[in-house]
């Protein structure tokens, strides 16, 4: 069995009074990529975010590599390894891309070198001149992605990557993915793009007004279709 690398139970999760994560159950083994599906609304970004506590308060139990994490601080969980992607890309219009790059710190031993990353993303290294602002909306999603790959996350939590790109980007976003995959990386990634996700996805958890709804693999995908059209219109 492979190894348990994260684990949330019971967990809840608060933006003021709006009880958003209402008993959030799910795990993610070492070097799987798990996706989680839902429509608008349905928790999961909150779900990644309150893995790292970027929720007004949280709740429960989130176990990363065997370690208790519902009590430390974001910056806390971030050293033990862990990288977030957020949906708006946060990158600094007023920086180059390879001062976008160099900006966040390393957290754990075994970040890529600007190099790797530059022979894992080409386009980063011709535009690493360019201003955030100047970069189109796939530069910047690539750069976003990059710059977690420094810091030596090994568990990447992707936030919506292929949302609103060109197909040609989202098929370079894909081949990325696998090969991270394929790296030993441990990815969780929230998506809508459903068609995105099934082709990378070991495990897919449904969510549906903050709660896990269903988990499969990937071999059961073609038995659960009906499932999916249901809570996402496929």
């Amino acid at each position: 069995m492979a190894a348990e690398l994260l684990r949330a139970t019971a967990l809840h999760a608060y933006y003021g009074e709006s009880h958003v994560l209402q008993g959030v159950e799910y795990h993610v083994n070492r070097g799987e990529v798990v996706t989680l599906l839902g429509r608008n609304g349905a928790g999961r970004t909150t779900t990644l975010k309150a893995m790292l506590g970027l929720v007004g308060s949280r709740c429960g139990s989130v176990m990363i590599d065997g370690r208790e994490t519902i009590s430390l601080a974001p910056h806390q969980i971030a050293h033990l390894g862990v990288g977030y992607c957020p949906e708006e890309r946060g990158i600094y219009a007023s920086l180059s891309t390879e001062e976008n790059l160099l900006l966040p710190p390393a957290l754990a031993p075994g970040g890529m070198s600007i190099a790797e990353i530059y022979a894992m993303f080409p386009n980063l290294q011709e535009r690493r001149a360019s201003r955030g602002t100047h970069l189109s909306g796939g530069e910047q999603q690539m750069l976003a992605l990059a710059r977690i790959l420094r810091t030596g996350a090994r568990l990447l939590l992707l936030d919506e990557i292929s949302e609103g790109l060109a197909p040609v980007i989202v098929h370079a976003l894909s081949r990325t993915v696998q090969r991270l995959r394929e790296q030993g990386y441990t990815i969780v990634m929230a998506e809508q793009n459903f068609r995105f996700a099934a082709l990378l996805a070991d495990r897919f958890y449904i969510m549906e007004r903050g709660r896990m709804v269903e988990g499969f693999t990937a071999r059961e995908l073609p038995d659960k279709m009906t499932l999916l059209r249901r809570y996402l219109g496929v």
